[in-house]
């Protein structure tokens, strides 16, 4: 059992740290709160299913098209729907709010409200300590770690890295230093949305798809960011395995684990905040960012 709930927590832990890390940054960078963050994930694992199951392609292609496509899309969107009012948090979360419910519909009317899945990429497992650990759980924990290694080494060794950082920080004092903010806001987006394409590529072959797989992640995602520190990238990584392993410890141990184990992650996060409110890596005010 306590390799089971082990396996299960790093595979959890990663998919939210991944959807976290991108949601941090947007929000960071240009004060926006994507609700829509975990539909470009939904989005990307159903153009896998439609890339593998019904043109043909093989499951890596069909991995690289997704996430860029759905990279696309996110620019898109952020362009026609966010953009031009970027300045008001209100309307922001209520324009991401709609575009996640306009992306369950048409995925609704496209591909019905039936379970589907995707074949993994590796068969097989091996046995440890007779625990199957199955070679696509290792494949989507290294791509994860692979991920977040590359998403570092841009933040901390490259120009980009350090406007992004930068703009994070203070946007006005960057605008004076001659970063254009508007763009590293859209080259943000890109990342972040990119982050959310991969970690449903990554994913998919784990999970059953359906139109409303957006939501339970969704809830995990904002509990990880608010119990790391809203827009810290570090406490969004070190949540999102708490929060992770905590599921995965109330499955397997608590009696009818599956049904509680939103309800005990949640709780984990208002008992953080009831302590520290403004969570784990946060700061107490906006100023002191």
């Amino acid at each position: 059992m306590l390799l089971d709930i082990v396996i299960s927590g790093l595979i959890s832990g990663s998919v939210y740290a991944l959807l976290a890390i991108g949601f941090s940054l947007i929000f960071g960078v240009a004060r926006i709160v994507n609700i829509a963050h975990t539909a470009f994930y939904m989005i990307a694992a159903y153009c896998i299913y439609y890339g593998t199951q019904r043109l043909g392609l093989s499951p890596i292609w069909a991995m690289i098209a997704a996430v860029a496509v759905v990279t696309l899309a996110g620019l898109v969107c952020y362009r026609l729907f966010i953009y031009p009012v970027r300045e008001h948090e209100a309307a922001v979360l209520i324009a991401t709010i709609a575009l996640a419910m306009i992306f369950q519909e048409v995925m609704l009317m496209i591909f019905t409200g039936d379970f589907l899945s995707v074949p993994s990429l590796i068969e097989g497992y091996f046995l440890v300590l007779g625990v199957k650990v199955f070679y696509q759980q290792l494949l989507t924990f290294g791509a994860v770690l692979l991920i977040l290694a590359a998403l570092w080494s841009l933040l901390m060794e490259t120009r980009l890295g350090l406007a992004i950082r930068s703009t994070a920080q203070d946007r006005e004092v960057a605008a004076l230093m001659g970063m254009d903010e508007s763009r590293v806001a859209m080259i943000t987006m890109g990342i972040s949305v990119g982050l959310a394409a991969f970690t449903g590529a990554v994913i998919v072959p784990l999970t059953i798809l359906n139109p409303h797989m957006w939501m339970h992640p969704l809830i995990m995602m904002m509990a990880v960011v608010v119990l790391g520190g809203l827009g810290s990238l570090k406490g969004s990584f070190v949540g999102a395995y708490i929060l992770g392993f905590a599921e995965a410890l109330v499955v397997f141990v608590a009696p009818m684990g599956a049904y509680l184990k939103g309800s005990v992650a949640l709780s984990i996060m208002i008992l953080v905040l009831l302590i520290r409110p403004e969570g784990l890596f946060g700061v107490s005010f906006e100023e002191e960012r």
